[in-house]
């Protein structure tokens, strides 16, 4: 009996202790327009050659002994970054992608930096750690940085945070571990925008934004 009444006692103890686990408020979740994900997807720039020419960055990655994979192998290369991508940052607030035979990584510029700032936000470092640790790994591709903001402001001074923010992040993939001859960066200010023309601030937030594109390093 004194057996039975500790189990029971046990059991009490755990059960009470999962619905105090249950009370933990979770991590707040970005709130993005229902409309996020499928827009864009057909903008000429994702689908342009990678930044700064195949020829050239090609040149960099076989100075960096990385080994292009056969045209035939790329596709399911592909789909397995694109599904470990997808686990990875399910529920966080940011996008996976395919666009060609590319994937798209879109993140939220809420995200990652404070308005009319270039420096990486601190919360949001883990994520970013998350997403170099697996496009480390998945050494070929070309990886491009693109950073977009939305019309507030001048289109020059717009373009040339958008050229810092598009660095920063390429930067800070380089930094954990992504070999830098992948990596090429490039701001578009305000040239590309999700919705044009912004009516809300809700949609300028969805045009402030940050993309890594991760194109099949093939030979």
């Amino acid at each position: 009996m004194s057996v039975r009444r500790s189990l029971s006692a046990i059991f009490l103890g755990c059960s009470i202790g999962l619905l105090a686990g249950c009370n933990t408020a979770p991590a707040p979740v970005l709130v993005r327009p229902a409309s996020f994900t499928p827009l864009g997807l057909n903008a000429p720039y994702l689908y342009a050659d990678v930044i700064g020419g195949r020829k050239s960055r090609a040149t960099k990655m076989r100075s960096a002994k990385i080994r292009p994979m056969s045209g035939g192998a790329a596709p399911a290369y592909m789909a397995g970054l694109d599904t470990e991508l997808r686990q990875q940052t399910a529920g966080i607030g940011l996008d996976v992608l395919r666009v060609g035979d590319s994937v798209v990584i879109r993140i939220p510029a809420e995200l990652t930096f404070d308005s009319g700032s270039s420096a990486v936000k601190p919360q949001f470092d883990a994520t970013l750690h998350e997403i170099a640790r697996t496009v480390k790994t998945r050494s070929q591709t070309f990886v491009d940085v693109f950073a977009h903001t939305d019309t507030s402001g001048t289109p020059q001074g717009n373009q040339a945070l958008s050229d810092k923010r598009a660095a920063a992040v390429a930067t800070y993939l380089a930094s954990h571990g992504v070999t830098r001859a992948r990596i090429a960066s490039k701001g578009l200010g305000e040239t590309a925008p999700l919705y044009n023309p912004e009516t809300s601030e809700q949609e300028k937030a969805a045009n402030r934004r940050v993309e890594i594109r991760l194109v099949p390093y093939t030979g």
